[in-house]
């Protein structure tokens, strides 16, 4: 039903009308504006509301390698390890929510937003257009009406003029003829001007006609549905709005279950069990003190467990009463400052534990030497075949070195091994002259190791160089190594790589790399020890395949043969090797 038209019941009115309704729809494209802006703002709420709960669910996980791990063993920190992984969730939800507004709502109402002001803007520009029209025809009415009156008045006048000559007896034929065709002149063009108002009238009213009953009710109807496209429109974004939150609501409930589930998962007898086997020292409770009788020999029954001393010599000391220094378990205090080597102070289970864990990192220690010594051992004999990459005599110092780590922490683990073994009851308990042995092994052996490294020939600067690595220095022609880099074809891209140190590559064929620089493999390690990768189109060259990690595509055919395991594990890395 059209509404706007019947706005023109007063043809008065109609330009007052017609500037009503251009505020009108002015206004609400502005309620449109802002509430495009509203949901802007409630987007980017969202996206910090998210941002904030991530931070917090990253603030209060566990940092790797540190106490708060082992904390993560009972089931209470489990469960709130995975509330703050829900929560992580949680805020992606409301990120979904921003994304979602953002698409469905701001995006689509601005562009509609456009749209609506070129849409207003035209049908305002045919409403001035159609007024302008029916004013320049009300004008020329004006003219013919007024054109019309004049001619008539002077066609009156040329008659009065013609009929006063003629009545006149004094004024010549001639003189009455000229006033009588000048009247009968008047009185045609009176009658050509008021044939002209006649059309000129009925022209007007026929395009007032159009004016009032077509052209402007059939803007008015356009205005009127533009109008009602944006009120439903704006009530569609609503919906959606509500919408966009309704649909997140299944996965933000599912976080929500699955927070409770960890709640529920909490086991505080399980926890309860934990505490006690990582607390337990394995020490009998103490016996009962018998009555002492001062009026007899005094004779009292000491606790093996209890009352002796962990490392006493086999002889019996006199206790008397409260002054006891001996263990009275669970009431000892521990001493705050650094404990014995063997870990003798502590109960026995919880000794126990720290001697198989000190067991287990010199082991791995002694693993990463071995790791270094294989690798520098492998590029000791890529330089020995091709001198051109490298002094081999220069890696001999540090493999020296790593010899001598190794064998300390052998030594190392068998003393710790037989600790572990005491206390486990696989070996007796040994005495202090079994401990002074050791100790005697020990230092034999460390002066084995210093005489060793002494024997090497020292050079006035400080370096230790050794004549048979310099007697099977080789040198090898330029073969199949240097054709390498004559090919006119590029080869194929059949990986990627990231340097893991940086490579200064001062010999021909080498390329230098910098620290975390990532580059393509161009051809694998053949078993010589160095990669070729390429950098760009100009600029490719071999690298020590220890340097960098390789991560071939799944289409190639070779399997990688890095020695990144030997750099990855390595506390410091070996100084790379100067070419000469």
């Amino acid at each position: 039903m059209t509404l706007f038209p019947g706005l023109l019941l007063e043809q008065c009115s109609y330009k007052d009308q017609f500037d009503n309704l251009e505020k009108h729809t002015q206004w609400g494209i502005d309620v449109l504006e802002k509430y495009v802006k509203f949901v802007k703002e409630r987007t980017e709420i969202e996206l910090s509301y998210a941002k904030q709960l991530r931070n917090l669910s990253k603030k209060y996980q566990p940092k790797k390698n540190s106490k708060e791990e082992e904390e993560y063993r009972y089931t209470s920190t489990r469960a709130f390890l995975a509330t703050l992984n829900e929560m992580n969730d949680y805020a992606g939800q409301h990120e979904v929510i921003s994304e979602n507004m953002t698409s469905l709502i701001t995006g689509e109402l601005t562009r509609y937003v456009q749209e609506l002001k070129q849409e207003r803007k035209s049908h305002f520009h045919d409403g001035r257009k159609a007024q302008q029209h029916i004013e320049t025809c009300w004008k020329q009415l004006e003219a013919s009406k007024r054109r019309f009156e004049r001619d008539c008045k002077e066609a009156d006048r040329a008659q009065q003029y013609f009929e006063k000559m003629d009545a006149d007896i004094n004024v010549t034929k001639a003189d009455v003829e000229k006033a009588r065709q000048q009247a009968q002149l008047r009185h045609q063009m009176a009658e050509d001007s008021k044939a002209e108002y006649s059309s000129t009238l009925q022209k007007f009213n026929s395009e007032q006609h159009d004016h009032y009953y077509t052209h402007i009710p059939n803007i008015f109807q356009k205005i009127q549905e533009m109008e009602e496209r944006r009120i439903v429109r704006i009530g569609e974004s609503m919906k959606t709005f509500a919408e966009v939150d309704r649909q997140v609501i299944p996965i933000i409930g599912k976080c929500l279950d699955e927070i409770t589930k960890a709640a529920e998962s909490i086991d505080h007898k399980n926890d309860s069990q934990l505490v006690i086997e990582a607390f337990k020292s394995g020490f009998e409770p103490p016996g009962d003190i018998e009555f002492e009788d001062f009026t007899q020999p005094m004779k009292r029954t000491v606790s093996e467990s209890s009352l002796s001393n962990s490392r006493g010599d086999g002889k019996s000391e006199p206790k008397f009463g409260g002054k006891s220094k001996g263990k009275l378990w669970p009431f000892i205090k521990k001493n705050k400052g650094a404990g014995p080597e063997d870990f003798s102070n502590l109960p026995p289970e919880q000794r126990r534990k720290k001697l198989q864990q000190k067991v287990d990192e010199l082991n791995k220690d002694i693993q990463k030497e071995m790791d270094q010594r294989d690798a520098l051992t492998k590029m000791k004999d890529v330089y020995i075949k091709n001198p051109q990459m490298g002094d081999a005599a220069s890696v001999d110092h540090r493999l020296a070195e790593l010899g001598q780590n190794i064998e300390k922490l052998r030594i190392e683990v068998q003393k710790f091994e037989g600790w572990l073994a005491e206390v486990e009851g696989r070996l007796p308990m040994r005495t202090e002259q079994a401990r002074r042995q050791s100790g005697l092994y020990e230092a034999q052996n460390t002066s084995a190791v210093n005489s060793c490294a002494q024997d090497r020939e020292s050079s006035p600067d400080g370096s230790y160089t050794e004549e048979q690595s310099q007697e099977t220095e080789m040198k090898v022609p330029a073969t199949d190594f240097d054709d390498e880099f004559d090919d006119e074809e590029p080869l194929p891209t059949i990986g990627t790589c990231k340097a893991l140190y940086t490579f200064e590559g001062q010999n021909e064929g080498t390329i230098s790399v910098a620290e975390g620089e990532m580059l393509y493999v161009i051809e694998e390690d053949k078993g010589d020890g160095w990669t070729r990768i390429r950098r760009n189109e100009d600029e490719e060259g071999y690298v020590p395949t220890s340097y960098v990690e390789v991560y071939l595509d799944k289409n190639a055919k070779a399997e990688t043969k890095s020695l990144t395991s030997f750099w990855t594990a390595s506390p410091s890395p070996v100084s790379p090797v100067h070419w000469k």
